[in-house]
């Protein structure tokens, strides 16, 4: 276990040295939260649009859809270069950047009228989203390094969950106004929003920080091309792109999941309001994603990066497999969806505090970048579920490889990550000026 390079007696000030209100590092992390509540409406509003969009001029949905397509794509893969420019010039300039591009990208959807308008609207958002994401979770890990799990999971929770208060407003405004001025209105409040936050942000000094007593980190802060060169990087990688992939693969085919084994249209009782089991589990997706990032966030910076993953990817796995056995009975299919979505949803936490514990955090912001994008591939791998269910005639030929794909990263995470970590940190304990050996590898 490593001991930190540096230690404050007083988190957030330095001795004799008052501190504004805004700099105190909770004070950071609420406002990295409200940055990304504002952020979150680009993703998880846009199925609201959807349907008017096809109902104005008539374009075949699939067609719209390639709007998302591109949005994830530039969220996730422009990732390492949004980290390069964070590293450089600091959080405030990064979110207020985003901001303009995410109010800016509605403000296009607003008066697109062609297919390719919605497209650049995409891939501004894509921009601006990608943007304040990658900053808030980078200060999140830079301020927290003994809490880093239940900070970065509350960062993303805001970004999981952060369409809860505006889904109804927003859909309100569709009906009543339609959806053009619904993309100006909200996109120019939730880009203030964002763009007003950013000036309070800020990185930490030196002495503002303390460094974990429970967890194993890194005495030493590695660059891009160091933790390239190092067979944990990698790995995480590889884990990454596992559990992402079957995520998306599940969550992205709830619906025709839920259609194909008979309980899309069953009427949900629960005795103060009734609802169809379809919605009712994509409700649960908002709440489980929203509570899954900060819980095992929180559990992960108590008993270690490695088991929380074993913990949370093979419960992962296991309800996929179960979900797959008895999803035809309505009631089985909305606690396992619910279990598979809290299990699903924590990733976004434990491999940014990860990297931060490997790699520490001068350059993480390039480094989480290019994990980050795993995302990316697994979006690209989504439409595989498709593909496997029409020459199998099954949905449980994809359920049962995602959750393949669950358990073998669970696998990795105690077979190789564990010792891996150990002798990475030990390496860089005992070389911390960041000399590699024969190979280039610090392990």
């Amino acid at each position: 276990m490593s001991t930190p390079t540096s230690l404050s007696p007083a988190v957030g000030a330095s001795a004799g040295v008052p501190v504004r209100w805004y700099a105190s590092r909770w004070t950071q992390l609420v406002v990295g939260i409200v940055c990304m509540i504002a952020t979150a409406n680009i993703q998880y509003a846009w199925t609201l649009f959807v349907p008017e969009i096809q109902k104005s001029f008539g374009w075949e949905r699939a067609s719209i859809q390639i709007a998302f397509t591109i949005f994830v794509l530039v969220q996730t893969w422009l990732a390492p270069i949004e980290g390069y420019f964070i590293d450089k010039f600091g959080p405030r300039l990064i979110v207020a950047f985003g901001a303009l591009f995410i109010g800016a990208a509605w403000v296009i959807n607003s008066q697109a009228t062609t297919l390719l308008g919605f497209y650049i609207g995409a891939a501004v958002g894509g921009i601006g989203v990608g943007s304040i994401y990658a900053t808030c979770i980078n200060n999140a890990l830079k301020w927290f390094p003994d809490r880093r799990g239940l900070a970065v999971g509350l960062t993303a929770g805001g970004y999981g969950a952060g369409s809860a208060a505006t889904i109804l407003p927003i859909a309100a405004m569709i009906e009543s106004s339609g959806f053009q001025e619904a993309f100006f209105f909200f996109g120019v409040m939730q880009g203030s929003l964002a763009f007003l936050a950013a000036w309070f942000l800020r990185a930490p000094k030196a002495h503002e920080i303390r460094a974990s007593a429970k967890l194993t980190q890194s005495r030493r802060d590695y660059t891009l091309k160091e933790a390239l060169n190092t067979r944990l990087f990698w790995l995480m990688l590889l884990m990454f792109s596992c559990v992402v992939t079957g995520g998306m693969m599940a969550v992205a085919q709830l619906g025709v999941i839920a259609q194909d084994l008979g309980v899309k249209e069953f009427k949900v009782d629960l005795y103060f309001f009734v609802m169809a089991a379809l919605p009712l589990a994509l409700m649960l997706d908002r709440v489980m994603n929203g509570i899954s990032r900060p819980l095992f966030g929180w559990i992960s910076d108590h008993i270690g990066r490695e088991k929380t993953m074993v913990i949370a990817f093979t419960l992962e796995g296991i309800g996929i497999i179960a979900l797959g056995y008895f999803g035809h009975n309505p009631w089985a299919f909305l606690i396992l969806s619910g279990v598979v979505f809290l299990a699903w949803g924590e990733v976004y936490s434990l491999f940014s505090a990860l990297a931060g514990d490997a790699f520490g955090t001068k350059h993480i912001g390039k480094i989480y970048g290019v994990l980050y994008c795993a995302k990316g591939v697994g979006a690209l791998f989504v439409p595989i579920g498709n593909l496997m269910m029409e020459a199998t005639g099954t949905w449980s030929t994809v359920l049962y490889t995602v959750a393949g794909l669950d358990l073998f990263a669970a696998f990795l995470a105690i077979v190789a990550l564990r010792p891996m970590l150990k002798a990475h940190v030990e390496a860089s304990s005992a070389n911390p000026a960041g000399k590699h050996g024969r190979f280039g590898l610090s392990e």
